[in-house]
Parts: structure tokens; sequence; C-alpha cells
């Protein structure tokens, strides 16, 4: 595995003239942030060699290099979910490769349902802390000596700096945002009522079917990381409306704007 990912590496640094410092993934609804950046050079994953395929409505399907907020970005329009039927390496494989590309820091985006009652849907969420409920690791396995160490510890994987940055620049833009814990699980189905009760007692405050996986590997590879969730949905246990990927497709996308002006102002004021 570890020659396919300096394979596609190599491919991308024949196709590109900078050296992108950070990495975006962006979810379910949000690829618009990716048409920000400037001077950008788009490239299918279909022409990128070992690259899987997203099948998810929303997911364009585009590594797209360029710059914003005044930075060399890596930006992913669309992700790769366990669902799929990809294996977790192949849902990581991205990560990897921004890894060998020169990518210190790594910011995440997904669209989310609310379990905690004081959220409502729209409201955008900065990510603490997660839980990963997935059936496996994506580091199970052999381990990538290369990448990082057999038993990265996992206390701070969201950098608690940028997570103060962005929560100063929300309230400069006039922004609310929420603070809370996201519980990644495998889909595609969404949550029943007991599974969204028994997520609460956990101590999640948001629930999606991404995220984890991506960030584990990136913070086993010493990358710095920031993520974000939309609620694009509210729970409640008992008697809730159904939700479908459509609704979160169209929540997500009115919220963008908002969530797409305190990312670009967060990696403006990124030391370089």
């Amino acid at each position: 595995m570890t020659e396919k990912f300096r394979e596609t590496a190599d491919f991308l640094k024949k196709r590109i003239s900078v050296v992108p410092k950070i990495g975006i993934i962006l979810g379910s609804g949000l690829g618009g942030l990716g048409t920000k950046l400037e001077n950008a050079t788009a490239i299918p994953y279909s022409e990128i060699p070992n690259f899987p395929v997203s099948t998810v409505e929303g997911h364009s399907g585009k590594l797209i290099f360029g710059q914003l907020g005044g930075k060399n970005v890596v930006a992913m329009q669309g992700r790769f979910h366990y669902y799929e039927g990809y294996p977790m390496a192949q849902v990581t494989f991205p990560v990897r490769v921004m890894n060998l590309l020169g990518v210190k820091t790594l910011i995440v985006s997904n669209a989310a349902g609310g379990l905690n009652p004081d959220f409502k849907q729209g409201d955008l969420m900065l990510i603490t802390d997660h839980i990963n409920f997935f059936p496996e690791s994506p580091l199970r396995g052999r381990n990538l000596n290369d990448f990082g160490v057999r038993f990265p510890d996992m206390s701070k994987v969201y950098d608690p700096e940028m997570l103060k940055l962005a929560e100063g620049i929300a309230d400069e833009l006039g922004i609310s945002v929420r603070k809370g814990i996201y519980i990644g699980s495998s889909g595609p189905a969404l949550e029943t009522p007991a599974e969204y009760r028994l997520f609460r007692i956990f101590g999640a405050d948001a629930t999606g079917m991404s995220t984890v996986p991506e960030v584990i590997v990136a913070h086993h590879q010493g990358m710095k990381v920031f993520g974000m969730s939309v609620i694009t949905n509210v729970t409640t246990p008992a008697y809730g409306e159904e939700t479908t990927h459509e609704e979160v497709q169209d929540v997500a996308g009115t919220v963008e704007p908002n969530m797409t002006a305190i990312i670009k102002t967060l990696i403006s004021r990124l030391p370089e």
C-alpha cells in the first residue's frame, strides 16, 4: 500500500506547481468551498492513479489545488465512505497522499445529525473530540512506520489553538457556533431512535458517517486537525420526523457560506 501512496503522490506532483500545506475535506452538500480557491487546478478522482471514486450524491469527486486565505491548499470536493463498500485503507487513502504532498494541517467538514437537545437545524458545530463507533479502526493491520507510531496518543486530536482561533473568528463575523463531540458510525442506514439515545448517553453531540477515519489517520501522521459539522437535522428520539439525504444536502448548502467564511479566515490566520 505504501508504494501506491507514493505512486499517487508522484503523479499529482507532476500536475501541480505549488506545495499544499493545508488539506480540506468537504462533506455532503459542502463542496462549494472548492469553488473559492484561487488559481485552481482541479483533477477528477477518476484520473488519479489508485484513487477511489465517490459514489454519493452531493460529492462531485475532484481534488482541487489552489490558494485560499493566502495559503496553498488542496481540497477534496467529495470524500469516500466506509458504507460505500471501501475498506478503511481506501477511505483514508487521500489523507496519506496529502501527507506525502506536504500537508501539515487537515480541515474536515461534514453534515451531521444533532443529538444535543440544545442544537437546532442549521447550527455549526466546532468538533472538540470524537467517538469512533465504526466496526474497525483505520489503523488496524500492520503499522505504517514511515507515517506514524503503532499506538498514537489520542488525547488532543483536535488542535486546541485552531479551535480557539475559529471560535474567535466566528464571534468577529457574527456567526453563532456550537462546540461538541462527534460520533462516527458506518451507516448507510440513518440511526434508529434507540441508537440516538445511546449515542447521547455516550456523550456525543452530533452523529454522522464520516470524518473519524480520516482524522485518526491524519493524527497518526502528525497533522494538526480542525473539524466542523453542519447540523442538518435534529433528532427527537421518540417521535422524530424522517430525514432524507436530499434534506441533508439542502440544509448543508444553505449554511455553507458561514462555514466557508470561518474556514477561509481561519486559514488566513494560520502561521506559515
